[in-house]
């Protein structure tokens, strides 16, 4: 893994991204923003009526995060973020829009598992309806090509949070004591 400032979870909705992010950003004592804040009105309308984004829809939504997560590792020296980053081309803009490497945790899960999850839970306006075009759209990231670390959704808060902590040895001064 490629050092980076910058931390991105990832995955497809209702994955645990912000849960983990906001978690990690917590352990770290940086900056948590969720990428779902800088949805412009347009996105959320479109993502609450069951339609999905297009490409289009998704780069201004994926720089205003990019920039804003830039900003806050500048702040506070490092700094966590809740994105789907579902593609590569999306993942790779992320990566030139901030100007410096994002190590991306990819929250792995199966569709079973996930739509599990996505029916106990009431998103704002992510309905489940979107859960297949989430999978249609991810590009698993690929450990050989990405700074990407992987982990498995159904481990506890807790343990995800202590492997991805526990990965970042050049952001070891930012962990809580044990």
């Amino acid at each position: 893994m490629q050092p980076a400032r910058i931390i991105i979870v990832m995955g497809v909705s209702s994955s645990g991204k912000s849960t983990i992010g906001q978690s990690v950003a917590r352990s770290l004592h940086v900056p948590f923003l969720d990428g779902d804040q800088y949805h412009p009105e347009s996105n959320v309308e479109k993502m609450r009526s069951g339609t999905p984004l297009v490409d289009e829809d998704r780069w201004p939504w994926l720089e205003a995060l990019a920039n804003a997560l830039s900003a806050a590792a500048d702040r506070k020296d490092a700094a966590v973020g809740a994105c789907s980053a579902l593609r590569r081309a999306y993942r790779d803009f992320l990566v030139e829009k901030a100007g410096e490497p994002i190590l991306f945790v990819y929250l792995k899960g199966d569709k079973q598992t996930i739509g599990e999850r996505i029916a106990k839970r009431k998103h704002e306006y992510m309905p489940a309806s979107l859960l297949d075009s989430q999978f249609a759209t991810l590009e698993e990231p690929d450990p050989a090509t990405e700074n990407v670390l992987e982990v498995p959704v159904t481990d506890s808060i807790e343990k995800l949070t202590r492997t991805v902590t526990d990965a970042l040895d050049h952001l070891k001064t930012f962990k809580r004591k044990q």
